[in-house]
């Protein structure tokens, strides 16, 4: 092994990750026999098989897994060493893995913009998904950071709450409730509803606090976006509960109004998390500290259009907090 090639490390990654010589030449800007060659010269110091072709598709070896394992620990080696030399220079460069769930995206590019103008030599890899994607993806170590709406079950996490990210009612600008203040839970009895899907987070929290006031409603949509929902609110279709992130960019003085309703907004948090035990980058441990100091000046300058709609929500439940 001390014969391979920090080149062949290089394409033997990309092959088994691919799981294929030509989409790994695709990416190294190489022809498939350089490749194919590369992995048989880096075959024969191993002194093992490294892969084995089933129909057109190549898997790994429990040597090859093995090998796989070492260059993933080797390359993010390294790229922490480049950050570290970056940083001892006075300077702050390298990439930010982040994967973020779907909601998170109204906000977290807002965030992203200040970090990356004090920071310019950071490169940023943004993946915005849905939970379970979020679960699979820690569970493959494949992110720096993690941003989420709940800390999922598994207890290898470092969690930090970072923001507040209150649920509120969301109507139509002309449904009969809008304008009214203090108005009772329970004159949401028989209203149509457009929830999110079975299993979200939103759905259970509001779901929760319906139950607990006996108060029924028609669910007239179920509904994977949010974005779904603000069309069939707007449509007349209904009201629903989102995140008060969700009408950062329409504001109050578009299509939605905020129903001033007792007992929301419901308190509920962002987190930022990163697998147990990893040793974060100097990049990711930058970024962390960022949105922990940073986090409520942010957030005044995330929902400047909409904090008059919801001074009087705030004595009910802080819209924006640090804590």
């Amino acid at each position: 092994m001390f014969h391979a090639t920090l080149h062949q490390l290089k394409v033997f990654e990309a092959t088994a990750r691919h799981g294929s010589f030509t989409r790994a030449a695709e990416e190294l800007y190489l022809t498939q026999p350089t490749v194919s060659i590369q992995v048989k010269q880096l075959t024969k110091a191993v002194g093992l098989p490294l892969f084995e072709q089933i129909g057109k598709r190549l898997y790994l070896t429990q040597a090859g897994q093995k090998l796989l394992e070492t260059c993933q620990r080797v390359f993010e080696g390294l790229e922490q060493f480049e950050m570290s030399v970056a940083d001892l220079k006075g300077m702050k460069q390298g990439q930010l893995r982040l994967a973020v769930i779907t909601t998170a995206k109204y906000f977290v590019p807002r965030m992203l913009g200040p970090f990356c103008q004090r920071y310019p030599g950071v490169e940023i890899s943004l993946k915005v998904t849905n939970h379970q994607n979020i679960q699979e993806r820690m569970a493959n170590n494949e992110d720096d950071l993690y941003i989420i709406s709940q800390p999922p079950e598994q207890p290898d996490l470092t969690i930090h709450p970072f923001l507040s990210n209150p649920l509120v009612v969301i109507a139509p600008k002309d449904h009969p409730l809008a304008g009214k203040r203090n108005i009772p839970i329970q004159s949401l009895d028989g209203e149509s509803f457009i929830m999110r899907e079975p299993g979200s987070g939103t759905r259970q929290a509001v779901q929760d606090l319906l139950d607990e006031h006996d108060v029924q409603v028609r669910v007239r949509l179920e509904l994977g976006s949010n974005e779904a929902i603000k069309q069939a609110i707007a449509g007349g279709l209904g009201i629903s509960v989102l995140s008060l992130h969700t009408i950062i960019s329409e504001g109050t003085s578009g299509e939605f109004a905020i129903l001033d309703v007792e007992h929301f907004p419901i308190p509920r948090q962002w987190y930022v998390a990163s697998l147990a035990g990893k040793q974060l980058s100097v990049v990711a441990d930058t970024f962390l500290n960022y949105l922990m100091e940073e986090s409520y000046t942010l957030a005044e300058k995330l929902l400047p259009g909409i904090q008059p709609a919801v001074q009087d929500l705030e004595d009910k439940q802080p819209v924006l907090s640090s804590k």
